[in-house]
């Protein structure tokens, strides 16, 4: 994985828009105002939302990632080295989590999201 690969995955969701909002180097990717994905810096890895804090830990304690840093913890932090597969549904469902729990007027103006 790479940060391109990750820019690439999330440009491609319907309404996703990318900024710098804590500096320089650290990549976000937000629909409809709020983060789904965010690459520091550092570029470890891909910090991505989960539907809760349950799936977070569920997905922590099978090795899938770690507790993401700065972020509340139903975020989980993905390595370098997490297969392309796995990387590309955990963005997806960063994506649908965070759409879904849109006020239903931003939801309604995003384009449709398609598989």
């Amino acid at each position: 994985m790479s940060r391109n690969t990750v820019n690439r995955l999330c440009a491609a969701l319907p309404g996703a828009e990318w900024s710098e909002p804590f500096g320089p180097g650290h990549d976000v990717w937000k629909v409809g105002g709020k983060i789904f994905t965010a690459i520091g810096a550092a570029g470890t890895g891909v910090s991505v939302k989960t539907p809760d804090i349950d799936t977070a830990q569920m997905l922590i304690d099978a090795g899938v990632g770690t507790k993401a840093p700065y972020f509340h913890r139903s975020w989980i932090h993905l390595p370098l080295d997490t297969a392309p597969d796995e990387l590309r549904h955990r963005i997806q469902v960063a994506y649908d989590t965070i759409r879904a729990a849109l006020p239903k007027r931003t939801q309604a103006s995003l384009p449709p999201r398609a598989d």
